[in-house]
């Protein structure tokens, strides 16, 4: 999971207590504590499941977390002495803000990542190859005069592949040899 509760009451509450006055966050804070009591309750009793209602946990604990942002800030705006939460002049959400924003754009980038990996891999041919006798005996002579398997070979030789316009199948001539991504697959 990316975002834990506090990450999401973080933000939660960074933006809703823009432009808050002192009064309003208490008030924020004084509702966060009647819910984190009722959550409480709730775990406690055993009520029958709710199809469609959310895991009283994890309902909880975000109420806990939410609870704990509003008097932080409520904290800021008395130790501030500003009328009014401005959430550029409080260095802890904006340190918090650039953290979250960081994560994602890490998850952003190693999900694109994956996501190109996985392409990449469907577009990979595994193949079983049966050859004559003759053709098996000249792959392996080759491989073992450029210190490769067989199926090194193979895959350098297909790797070279080319169709012309009228589909003619060709590979020009070349030496087989070690490459870059022969020796990382290794």
């Amino acid at each position: 999971m990316i975002w834990t509760s506090e990450d999401v009451a973080r933000d939660q509450v960074r933006r809703q207590a823009a432009g808050m006055t002192v009064r309003q966050v208490d008030q924020a804070v004084d509702t966060a504590v009647v819910r984190v009591r009722e959550t409480r309750e709730e775990l406690r009793s055993p009520a029958p499941a709710r199809e469609f209602a959310p895991d009283p946990e994890e309902l909880a604990d975000r109420w806990a977390a939410l609870l704990t942002e509003w008097q932080r800030v409520a904290a800021h705006l008395t130790a501030s002495g500003a009328g009014l939460y401005d959430g550029d002049q409080d260095e802890t959400g904006c340190a918090w803000a650039r953290e979250r924003e960081e994560r994602r754009a890490t998850t952003l980038r190693n999900h694109a990542a994956w996501t190109e990996r996985q392409r990449e891999k469907r577009d990979e041919l595994c193949a079983e190859l049966w050859l004559d006798a003759a053709t098996g005996r000249r792959v392996r002579a080759a491989a073992a005069r450029a210190g490769l398997t067989p199926n090194d070979i193979l895959a350098q030789v297909a790797g070279r592949v080319t169709v012309d316009d009228d589909g003619a199948v060709s590979v020009a001539p070349f030496t087989p040899g070690r490459t870059a991504g022969l020796d990382e697959e290794r």
